[in-house]
């Protein structure tokens, strides 16, 4: 099942690096909710809560849908009932954002006006903006292994690399700051399409998909590297 499920991620993450982010699950209008049952978001799209950002594991913290948008969110965050129009009013377990929407009853816990710090930023929402996103797998020190994660250089913020663990995921695992590293390519290995972010000893290895990707993921790492954020100001760089 775990190999059944990492090709599945494989195919579905390669599609929408090459055809652009058209995610399978389109949010509902806020006008929508609880009258039009949602499109669930996959299970493996995401690796925390869609609303509090917490991690999932088999235990403690295991997902849930809510039936009102269809996030994909922990237990705490999914421990409300709200009755919805399109399953004849009956009850239904919904996040605390729909809660509040459909009931209009105040909580406890309002993390509304709460600051997002640099990494939270929804992982959809990034890619719909982006420069360039897909599915890379980053190698470790020795370079025989790795972890696979969603790469996002968005266009409000071209200078920084976001990872992601899933597509799906509503915060980010970690970011690179990407003004003056160096983008080398490195030979086809094992049939693995290689090419590495260096910057003083820092160097980060990372294995795309085709050759086709890892052209497109160098060509974009390079202008970010450079400080070029505007296709613009690469053609004028040119002439000069």
């Amino acid at each position: 099942q775990d190999a059944i499920d990492r090709k599945e991620k494989r195919s579905e993450t390669f599609k929408t690096a090459v055809h652009g982010l058209e995610t399978d699950t389109p949010a509902l209008k806020t006008e929508e909710l609880g009258r039009r049952a949602p499109q669930w978001v996959r299970d493996n799209l995401v690796t925390m809560c869609m609303r509090c950002k917490e991690p999932f594991n088999a235990i403690t913290r295991r997902r849930h849908h809510c039936r009102a948008c269809g996030y994909v969110v922990c237990a705490r965050c999914s421990d409300y009932k709200a009755e919805l129009q399109y399953d004849g009013n009956r009850p239904n377990r919904v996040c605390q954002e729909c809660y509040i929407f459909l009931t209009g009853h105040t909580v406890l816990e309002d993390r509304e006006g709460k600051h997002k710090g640099i990494l939270e930023k929804g992982a959809a929402e990034v890619s719909s903006r982006s420069l360039l996103c897909s599915s890379l797998q980053l190698l470790d020190k020795n370079g025989k292994g790795g972890t696979r994660g969603w790469f996002v250089i968005p266009q409000d913020d071209p200078l920084v690399l976001y990872i992601y663990a899933a597509p799906q995921d509503v915060r980010a695992h970690t970011s690179i700051p990407l003004l003056g590293y160096q983008v080398r390519d490195m030979p086809q290995s094992e049939s693995r399409h290689l090419f590495q972010l260096a910057q003083s000893r820092q160097v980060f290895t990372f294995v795309a998909d085709t050759e086709e990707l890892k052209r497109r993921w160098m060509r974009a790492l390079a202008r970010s590297a450079a400080g070029i954020t505007h296709p613009q100001e690469e053609e004028e760089e040119e002439e000069e």
